[in-house]
């Protein structure tokens, strides 16, 4: 059953496309490049922004682990 719900779901997905793509004509290749522009956008910022995060931790925990042999040694 869930199999033909999601068959459904992406059959109502594509007729809307194909219905947008007729009302746009000529422009619409315009907004499809649009549209996958600025998802490349958002997902490559994020992207960038777990990279950031993710090095900010690993230099947190470098400097803790030197500040604590500093002691020790």
């Amino acid at each position: 059953m869930k199999t033909f719900l999601l068959f459904v779901l992406f059959m109502l997905i594509a007729l809307i496309v194909i219905v947008l793509a007729v009302i746009l004509g000529d422009s619409g290749a315009w907004y499809f490049a649009w549209l996958v522009g600025t998802g490349m956008i958002v997902l490559i910022t994020a992207a960038g922004g777990a990279m950031l995060d993710t090095q900010e931790e690993q230099a947190a925990l470098l400097k803790a682990d030197a500040q604590a042999g500093a002691r020790h040694g």
